[in-house]
Protein backbone atom coordinates (compact mmCIF):
# COMPACT_ATOMS: atom_id res chain seq x y z
CA UNK A 1 0.00 0.00 0.00
CA UNK A 2 1.02 3.49 -0.73
CA UNK A 3 0.84 6.62 1.36
CA UNK A 4 2.92 9.09 3.91
CA UNK A 5 3.05 6.02 6.15
CA UNK A 6 3.40 2.81 3.76
CA UNK A 7 5.12 0.50 5.70
CA UNK A 8 5.44 1.65 9.07
CA UNK A 9 4.52 0.19 12.12
CA UNK A 10 2.68 2.35 14.93
CA UNK A 11 1.42 1.80 18.32
CA UNK A 12 -1.39 3.81 20.06
CA UNK A 13 -2.46 4.62 23.38
CA UNK A 14 -6.03 5.73 23.76
CA UNK A 15 -6.78 4.31 20.55
CA UNK A 16 -10.57 3.68 20.94
CA UNK A 17 -12.54 7.00 20.62
CA UNK A 18 -11.55 10.49 20.02
CA UNK A 19 -7.83 11.73 18.71
CA UNK A 20 -6.88 8.69 19.33
CA UNK A 21 -8.84 6.85 17.39
CA UNK A 22 -9.58 9.16 14.29
CA UNK A 23 -5.22 9.26 14.09
CA UNK A 24 -5.68 4.88 13.76
CA UNK A 25 -7.84 5.76 11.11
CA UNK A 26 -5.37 7.72 9.66
CA UNK A 27 -2.53 5.78 9.72
CA UNK A 28 -4.12 2.79 8.60
CA UNK A 29 -5.39 5.13 5.02
CA UNK A 30 -1.59 6.54 4.47
CA UNK A 31 -0.18 2.42 4.68
CA UNK A 32 1.08 1.75 8.27
CA UNK A 33 0.08 -0.78 10.25
CA UNK A 34 -1.48 -0.40 13.92
CA UNK A 35 -1.91 -1.86 16.98
CA UNK A 36 -4.43 0.26 18.62
CA UNK A 37 -4.63 -0.07 22.45
CA UNK A 38 -6.91 1.06 25.31
CA UNK A 39 -9.26 -0.22 28.48
CA UNK A 40 -12.38 0.07 26.31
CA UNK A 41 -12.27 -3.07 24.51
CA UNK A 42 -15.67 -3.31 22.96
CA UNK A 43 -15.12 0.10 21.26
CA UNK A 44 -10.98 -0.98 20.38
CA UNK A 45 -11.93 -3.92 18.77
CA UNK A 46 -14.23 -2.41 16.58
CA UNK A 47 -12.53 0.04 15.34
CA UNK A 48 -9.95 -2.36 14.85
CA UNK A 49 -12.10 -4.60 12.66
CA UNK A 50 -13.85 -1.87 10.89
CA UNK A 51 -9.77 -1.56 9.77
CA UNK A 52 -9.17 -4.68 8.40
CA UNK A 53 -5.91 -6.26 8.41
CA UNK A 54 -3.67 -3.18 9.52
CA UNK A 55 -4.92 -2.74 12.61
CA UNK A 56 -5.07 -5.01 15.81
CA UNK A 57 -6.51 -3.94 19.35
CA UNK A 58 -5.32 -4.86 22.65
CA UNK A 59 -6.16 -3.95 26.18
CA UNK A 60 -3.49 -2.15 27.80
CA UNK A 61 -3.60 -0.32 31.48
CA UNK A 62 -1.41 2.63 30.36
CA UNK A 63 -0.72 3.30 34.30
CA UNK A 64 0.93 -0.06 34.24
CA UNK A 65 4.70 -0.53 32.70
CA UNK A 66 4.36 -4.09 32.30
CA UNK A 67 1.22 -3.81 29.74
CA UNK A 68 3.34 -0.71 28.17
CA UNK A 69 6.11 -2.95 27.50
CA UNK A 70 4.29 -5.99 26.59
CA UNK A 71 1.90 -3.90 23.92
CA UNK A 72 5.11 -2.94 22.32
CA UNK A 73 6.63 -6.62 22.24
CA UNK A 74 3.44 -6.92 20.35
CA UNK A 75 3.37 -4.86 17.85
CA UNK A 76 6.71 -6.05 16.90
CA UNK A 77 5.22 -9.63 16.74
CA UNK A 78 2.63 -8.80 14.90
CA UNK A 79 3.84 -6.10 12.38
CA UNK A 80 7.12 -5.58 12.47
CA UNK A 81 9.35 -3.34 14.48
CA UNK A 82 8.08 0.06 15.88
CA UNK A 83 8.36 3.13 14.17
CA UNK A 84 6.00 5.26 15.30
CA UNK A 85 4.77 5.76 18.69
CA UNK A 86 1.43 7.69 19.85
CA UNK A 87 0.91 8.03 24.04
CA UNK A 88 -2.61 9.71 23.16
CA UNK A 89 -4.34 8.00 26.55
CA UNK A 90 -5.89 10.57 29.17
CA UNK A 91 -8.05 11.65 31.66
CA UNK A 92 -9.81 15.39 32.45
CA UNK A 93 -8.67 16.09 35.58
CA UNK A 94 -9.96 16.91 38.92
CA UNK A 95 -12.23 20.17 37.40
CA UNK A 96 -12.02 23.89 38.36
CA UNK A 97 -11.44 23.54 41.98
CA UNK A 98 -9.40 25.42 44.57
CA UNK A 99 -5.57 24.07 45.13
CA UNK A 100 -6.51 23.87 49.06
CA UNK A 101 -9.68 21.47 47.82
CA UNK A 102 -7.27 19.33 45.77
CA UNK A 103 -7.27 15.18 46.25
CA UNK A 104 -4.27 14.18 46.23
CA UNK A 105 -5.12 10.12 45.07
CA UNK A 106 -7.01 11.88 42.23
CA UNK A 107 -3.78 14.06 42.08
CA UNK A 108 -1.46 11.24 41.78
CA UNK A 109 -3.69 9.53 39.22
CA UNK A 110 -3.79 11.90 36.76
CA UNK A 111 -0.23 12.18 37.04
CA UNK A 112 -0.23 8.48 36.35
CA UNK A 113 -2.21 8.70 33.23
CA UNK A 114 -1.26 11.49 31.86
CA UNK A 115 2.76 11.75 32.33
CA UNK A 116 3.91 8.22 33.90
CA UNK A 117 1.93 6.42 30.77
CA UNK A 118 4.28 8.86 28.14
CA UNK A 119 7.23 8.38 29.95
CA UNK A 120 6.64 4.32 30.21
CA UNK A 121 6.03 4.71 26.43
CA UNK A 122 9.27 6.56 25.28
CA UNK A 123 11.05 3.86 27.78
CA UNK A 124 10.29 0.78 25.70
CA UNK A 125 9.88 2.58 22.25
CA UNK A 126 13.54 4.03 22.51
CA UNK A 127 15.01 0.43 23.22
CA UNK A 128 13.26 -1.05 20.03
CA UNK A 129 13.93 2.27 17.70
CA UNK A 130 17.47 3.07 18.96
CA UNK A 131 19.22 -0.08 17.21
CA UNK A 132 17.52 0.67 13.89
CA UNK A 133 18.67 4.51 14.46
CA UNK A 134 15.18 5.71 13.47
CA UNK A 135 11.71 6.39 14.67
CA UNK A 136 8.92 8.87 15.38
CA UNK A 137 7.89 9.24 19.36
CA UNK A 138 5.02 11.52 19.46
CA UNK A 139 3.35 12.56 22.43
CA UNK A 140 -0.30 14.24 23.15
CA UNK A 141 0.34 17.23 24.92
CA UNK A 142 -2.62 20.17 25.19
CA UNK A 143 -2.41 23.89 25.04
CA UNK A 144 -2.54 23.60 28.48
CA UNK A 145 0.65 22.41 28.98
CA UNK A 146 1.79 26.04 26.75
CA UNK A 147 -0.48 28.40 29.21
CA UNK A 148 -1.69 28.35 32.71
CA UNK A 149 -5.35 28.31 33.75
CA UNK A 150 -7.02 26.57 31.07
CA UNK A 151 -8.06 23.14 32.94
CA UNK A 152 -7.26 22.50 36.41
CA UNK A 153 -4.02 22.02 38.27
CA UNK A 154 -3.21 18.74 37.75
CA UNK A 155 -4.24 18.52 34.16
CA UNK A 156 -2.07 21.47 33.35
CA UNK A 157 0.49 20.21 35.68
CA UNK A 158 0.71 17.29 33.94
CA UNK A 159 0.36 18.21 30.36
CA UNK A 160 2.89 20.77 31.23
CA UNK A 161 5.63 17.85 32.06
CA UNK A 162 4.86 16.69 28.84
CA UNK A 163 6.28 18.97 26.65
CA UNK A 164 9.46 19.41 28.47
CA UNK A 165 9.67 15.49 28.84
CA UNK A 166 9.65 15.42 25.20
CA UNK A 167 11.67 18.05 24.56
CA UNK A 168 14.50 16.24 26.69
CA UNK A 169 13.85 12.87 24.69
CA UNK A 170 14.52 14.94 21.41
CA UNK A 171 18.06 15.87 22.88
CA UNK A 172 18.73 12.81 24.36
CA UNK A 173 17.69 10.63 21.18
CA UNK A 174 18.16 12.50 17.91
CA UNK A 175 21.81 11.20 17.41
CA UNK A 176 19.72 7.42 17.24
CA UNK A 177 17.50 9.20 14.43
CA UNK A 178 14.85 9.29 16.90
CA UNK A 179 12.56 12.47 16.28
CA UNK A 180 10.44 13.33 19.63
CA UNK A 181 7.54 15.89 19.23
CA UNK A 182 4.41 16.87 21.09
CA UNK A 183 1.08 17.89 20.03
CA UNK A 184 -0.81 20.46 21.98
CA UNK A 185 -4.97 20.58 20.90
CA UNK A 186 -6.97 23.13 22.36
CA UNK A 187 -10.33 22.74 23.27
CA UNK A 188 -11.22 19.31 20.49
CA UNK A 189 -14.53 17.76 20.51
CA UNK A 190 -14.14 14.57 21.81
CA UNK A 191 -15.45 12.38 24.31
CA UNK A 192 -13.83 13.53 27.60
CA UNK A 193 -14.22 17.57 26.03
CA UNK A 194 -18.07 16.55 25.73
CA UNK A 195 -18.29 14.35 28.88
CA UNK A 196 -16.49 17.92 30.77
CA UNK A 197 -19.20 20.19 29.33
CA UNK A 198 -22.17 18.32 30.63
CA UNK A 199 -23.23 17.90 26.43
CA UNK A 200 -23.70 14.67 23.92
CA UNK A 201 -22.33 14.38 20.61
CA UNK A 202 -25.95 14.83 19.53
CA UNK A 203 -26.10 18.42 20.45
CA UNK A 204 -22.76 19.21 18.40
CA UNK A 205 -23.80 17.60 15.44
CA UNK A 206 -27.43 19.22 15.57
CA UNK A 207 -26.19 22.85 16.39
CA UNK A 208 -22.41 22.59 14.86
CA UNK A 209 -22.45 26.47 13.97
CA UNK A 210 -23.15 27.30 17.54
CA UNK A 211 -20.82 24.90 19.03
CA UNK A 212 -18.17 26.86 17.08
CA UNK A 213 -19.80 30.50 18.16
CA UNK A 214 -18.99 29.46 21.57
CA UNK A 215 -15.99 28.24 21.59
CA UNK A 216 -14.77 31.71 19.78
CA UNK A 217 -14.52 32.90 23.23
CA UNK A 218 -11.08 30.78 23.57
CA UNK A 219 -10.11 30.02 20.01
CA UNK A 220 -8.78 32.86 17.77
CA UNK A 221 -9.86 30.80 14.51
CA UNK A 222 -13.74 30.90 16.12
CA UNK A 223 -14.44 27.42 16.13
CA UNK A 224 -14.05 24.47 18.09
CA UNK A 225 -11.38 21.64 17.22
CA UNK A 226 -12.52 18.33 15.84
CA UNK A 227 -10.02 15.15 15.62
CA UNK A 228 -9.52 15.56 12.45
CA UNK A 229 -7.73 18.59 13.14
CA UNK A 230 -5.11 17.20 15.27
CA UNK A 231 -5.00 13.69 13.54
CA UNK A 232 -3.47 15.61 10.31
CA UNK A 233 -0.77 17.06 12.69
CA UNK A 234 -0.10 13.73 14.20
CA UNK A 235 0.08 12.20 10.45
CA UNK A 236 2.44 14.66 9.79
CA UNK A 237 5.07 14.63 12.59
CA UNK A 238 4.94 10.97 12.09
CA UNK A 239 5.99 10.80 8.80
CA UNK A 240 9.36 11.25 6.79
CA UNK A 241 7.79 14.75 5.86
CA UNK A 242 8.84 15.83 9.32
CA UNK A 243 11.93 14.59 9.08
CA UNK A 244 14.29 17.54 10.65
CA UNK A 245 11.38 18.37 13.61
CA UNK A 246 12.55 17.08 16.94
CA UNK A 247 11.49 18.65 20.35
CA UNK A 248 9.00 20.76 18.62
CA UNK A 249 5.64 21.69 21.09
CA UNK A 250 2.93 22.20 18.11
CA UNK A 251 -0.14 24.04 19.05
CA UNK A 252 -2.98 22.86 17.26
CA UNK A 253 -5.67 25.01 19.06
CA UNK A 254 -6.55 27.69 16.62
CA UNK A 255 -4.36 29.83 18.35
CA UNK A 256 -4.92 29.76 21.84
CA UNK A 257 -1.72 29.14 23.07
CA UNK A 258 -0.09 32.26 21.40
CA UNK A 259 -1.41 34.65 24.48
CA UNK A 260 -4.25 36.97 24.39
CA UNK A 261 -4.87 40.10 21.68
CA UNK A 262 -4.22 43.30 22.71
CA UNK A 263 -8.29 43.87 21.96
CA UNK A 264 -8.83 42.03 24.70
CA UNK A 265 -7.29 44.78 26.92
CA UNK A 266 -9.21 47.61 25.92
CA UNK A 267 -11.74 47.19 28.82
CA UNK A 268 -8.93 46.33 30.98
CA UNK A 269 -6.91 49.21 30.58
CA UNK A 270 -9.86 51.60 30.09
CA UNK A 271 -10.84 50.81 33.51
CA UNK A 272 -6.93 51.33 34.97
CA UNK A 273 -7.23 55.05 33.40
CA UNK A 274 -10.54 55.79 34.67
CA UNK A 275 -9.24 54.79 38.07
CA UNK A 276 -6.41 56.24 38.37
CA UNK A 277 -8.06 59.34 37.19
CA UNK A 278 -10.23 59.34 39.54
CA UNK A 279 -7.60 59.02 42.28
CA UNK A 280 -5.69 62.31 41.04
CA UNK A 281 -2.87 59.87 39.39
Amino acid sequence: MSGRLAGKVAMITGAASGIGRRTAERFVAEGAKVLMTDIQDAKGEEVAKALGSSAAYRRVDVTREEDVASAVAEAGRRFGPLDILLSNAGIRGQGAIPIEQLDMAAWDRAMNVLLRSVVYGAKHAAAVMKPRRSGSIVNLASAAGLVAGATPHDYSTAKGAVVHFTKGLALELGEFGIRANAVCPGYTITPMVLEGLGIGAQAIEAEPQKVDAAFAAVHPIPRVGRVEDIADAIVFLASDEARFVNGQAIGVDGGLSAGAHWSGHRGKMAAIRTTLAAEGT
